[in-house]
């Protein structure tokens, strides 16, 4: 509850001050916020100080694990802001409203982990959402922030008008008539017709938030159209929440049906490795590439729905700070490139060495070799898959979908360390040795994460 208050607060007070601070100011002042959103969830998590107590009539619960993922995506949004908090500074002169926007946005974040009523899902949706639609076009005079603006918002009402449709179906098919997950039960031992045409509205709406094929088309375009710095936020932070609130609405509300729908969960993950992969492949764009790698990383997180176990529910949240941490690393060092190809990454690690080896700790934790958080992250997620006990044969796959994706991982690789820089190729911008240390701590946390893993994971059970 700390984070929802002081994210709404902050968002505020960032909004305002937009006329009296100065763009330096309101990074510190940003920072100074999340940092202390991070520290009040914490004290949370752990003996459970809440500095603002209201009743919230039920509408909103948290426990451990919500908690544990608040704090974990608190912790990632921190290092956002320190690593690339400073790049909103060219995107246009309004820094302040930008990071305004990101508390909203946050908050919503913060409304999708700790929801127990359909209503507040639907409000922290779309208080995450409607920010990031403002974000996409910030770059007016950009025609393809333009174009990802309005194709993110149109696609976004589509599914936002899909979700209410599903709620109205569950509603009406509650026996109890009540919009709040505990009152959702049913008796009898198949979903009623009315509460199965729920499900599928509300399972497509919410794979639309979270980028999962095939109700991924708008990510691409979106995510390479939105000024860069953007795009680090949206693909992380937002996707986590999504998937967060994706497992708990469905586990709470539908666990019980879990085998008569798992079907279209086992359609959805292997469409949505099989088409983030195998695209990404092709990509010669390394923004458009890790657009597609985020649709293929979904594949993954997906896995979490179909096993709906302890196990999955520990692997989502050691998947989001995995992923997290290395994707807003990459695109840290992305945003200090004027060439945002693969040959643009040419000779990198005789240019800048120390952001040439952060890159490699990033993509390989994202392909998944051990001693990596990502290693961590898909091995919980697999485990959990055979820990369910049925449908075996979706591990293996999964797996050959994460070697296919070590292809377009290693192409980047490949590249920095054994392609010789382009002589006319010019130098990277604004690479301070405080950039530098950022990108060693991120490091120094995928490395830690995957050797000890149980430092967050602890926190579920403490």
């Amino acid at each position: 509850m700390n984070a929802l208050i002081i994210s709404a607060i902050w968002g505020i007070l960032m909004m305002l001050g937009g006329v009296f601070f100065r763009k330096r100011t309101a990074f510190y002042l940003a920072v100074a916020g999340m940092l202390l959103i991070v520290v009040s969830s914490f004290l949370e998590l752990q003996s459970g100080n809440v500095f603002f107590v209201f009743d919230t009539k039920d509408l909103l619960r948290t426990d451990n694990l919500s908690l544990t993922f608040i704090t974990v995506i608190a912790i990632a949004t921190l290092f956002y802001f320190l690593l690339s908090g400073r790049e909103m500074e060219k995107v246009g002169p309004h820094v302040s409203e930008y990071f305004a926007l990101i508390f909203f946005s946050f908050c919503g974040v913060v409304l999708c982990c700790i929801f127990n009523n359909l209503l507040m899902l639907f409000l922290g949706i779309e208080i995450m959402s409607i920010p990031l639609y403002v974000l996409t076009g910030s770059d007016k005079k950009n025609l393809k922030s333009n174009e990802a603006a309005l194709k993110y918002f149109l696609m976004g009402a589509f599914s936002t008008g899909i979700m209410l449709m599903g709620m109205a179906f569950i509603y009406g098919a509650n026996p109890h008539a009540s919009f709040f997950i505990n009152d959702i039960h049913i008796s009898q031992a198949t979903l009623p017709v009315l509460m199965a045409a729920g499900l599928v509205f509300l399972l497509a709406a919410m794979s639309f938030k979270v980028s999962a094929a095939p109700f991924h088309f708008w990510t691409p375009d979106v995510y390479d159209g939105s000024p860069t710095v953007f795009t680090s936020y949206m693909s992380t932070i937002v996707k986590a929440a999504g998937f967060f609130a994706f497992i708990r609405v469905f586990e709470s509300m539908f666990g019980l049906f879990h085998q008569q729908w798992q079907t279209l969960i086992i359609c959805i993950t292997l469409t949505t490795l099989f088409i983030g992969n195998i695209t990404a492949v092709f990509q010669q764009s390394v923004k458009r590439m890790l657009a597609y790698s985020s649709i293929a990383q979904a594949g993954f997180m997906m896995l979490a729905l179909f096993a709906l176990n302890d196990r999955s529910r520990e692997g989502i949240v050691l998947y989001a700070a995995a992923y997290s941490f290395a994707t807003i690393g990459l695109f840290a060092i992305l945003m200090k490139m004027d060439d945002y190809t693969i040959d643009g990454f040419n000779g990198l690690s005789k240019r800048e060495p120390v952001l040439a080896f952060s890159g490699l700790i990033f993509l390989l934790s994202l392909t998944g070799v051990p001693l990596t958080a990502g290693f961590q992250s898909k091995f919980w997620m697999l485990t959990a898959a055979v820990e369910n006990g049925h449908n075996f044969w979706i591990v293996p796959l999964a797996i050959i979908f994460a070697a296919i994706g070590a292809y377009y991982y290693f192409r980047v690789i490949q590249a920095m360390y054994f392609k010789p820089a382009d002589e006319k190729a010019d130098p990277l911008m604004d690479v301070t040795s405080g950039f530098r240390i950022l990108l060693l701590v991120a490091v120094a946390i995928i490395l830690l994460l995957g050797v000890y893993p149980e430092i967050i994971l602890g926190w579920i059970y403490h």
